[in-house]
């Protein structure tokens, strides 16, 4: 759609965010049915939208013909086709879902699990974790341990083995999202942790591995989501290391510093 307004010299999307938005819309029906003065049809924007007039303007001015008025009817008549057809499948898994629904609410509770990528699992491993014997059983089953190839002490490659696409597809939509938003959360932390150590598409496969292995836990023993904490590889795991690596700092700095135990306060 993009493509083709242009090639007719209305350059409306580099104006609005969304071409199928409401002023959009409404510029394009206008259009569509004989207006062709950019003035009107700049007028046609709606909230904040309007204080873009004179650009909309600018965008709106072209050769727009009559012919090229039926292929874009053509157009927005196939996308509101889309659009319907992407309703009625929605429709249909929700419908599906309905047995997996309190599965689905403790799913989307783990860092980077959409509703979307909840419904993947759910229709990829059937939320039944009897059929693996362990969390490193699913992630194999799934794509996401490294491959074993070892010989003579050496070790050829690391690949990850083929899995089901779609569940490691899911899973990598999640540990992209956690991967954009490290902070604040355990996975998140991990993530960091081990793009300084091993790069980041292995940080990718390792944080996938970890929600999969959270995933069998919650399915397999019937429990909830439970996030160790952003400070779980510091104070929480090794308080000594911390406490030791917070005095170097302060030193560094040119502090001398005396620690004092709460209890005794």
């Amino acid at each position: 759609m993009e493509k083709f307004l242009e090639s007719t010299g209305i350059k409306l999307s580099a104006s609005v965010s969304d071409l199928m938005g409401v002023s959009s819309l409404a510029m394009l029906d206008a259009l569509i049915t004989g207006e062709r003065d950019p003035d009107r049809l700049a007028e046609l924007a709606k909230g904040a939208m309007r204080n873009r007039i004179p650009e909309l303007v600018e965008a709106l001015t072209g050769r727009f013909t009559e012919h090229h008025a039926f292929i874009c009817r053509m157009h927005l008549d196939r996308i509101d086709s889309i659009t319907e057809w992407v309703e009625q499948l929605t429709n249909r898994i929700e419908g599906a879902m309905e047995p997996f629904r309190v599965v689905r609410d403790h799913l989307i509770t783990i860092p980077g699990v959409s509703v979307k990528v909840a419904d993947v699992i759910v229709a990829e491993t059937r939320a039944d974790m009897s059929r693996f014997e362990s969390p490193g059983r699913l992630a194999s089953w799934a794509g996401v341990c490294p491959g074993s190839n070892e010989s003579a002490g050496r070790v050829k490659s690391t690949r990850t083995r083929p899995g089901t696409r779609y569940l490691k597809g899911a899973l990598g939509v999640a540990a992209l999202s956690i991967a954009r938003h490290p902070s604040g959360t355990y996975l998140g932390v991990r993530h960091k942790r081990i793009i300084a150590r091993r790069g980041k598409l292995k940080a990718v496969v390792a944080t996938e591995h970890s929600i999969l292995t959270a995933v069998w836990h919650m399915l397999a023993n019937g429990v909830i989501y439970d996030d160790p904490g952003a400070d779980f590889f510091a104070a929480r795991r090794n308080p000594d290391r911390e406490k030791t690596n917070a005095l170097n700092r302060l030193r560094s700095l040119g502090y001398d510093v005396t620690l004092t135990p709460v209890e005794a306060a």
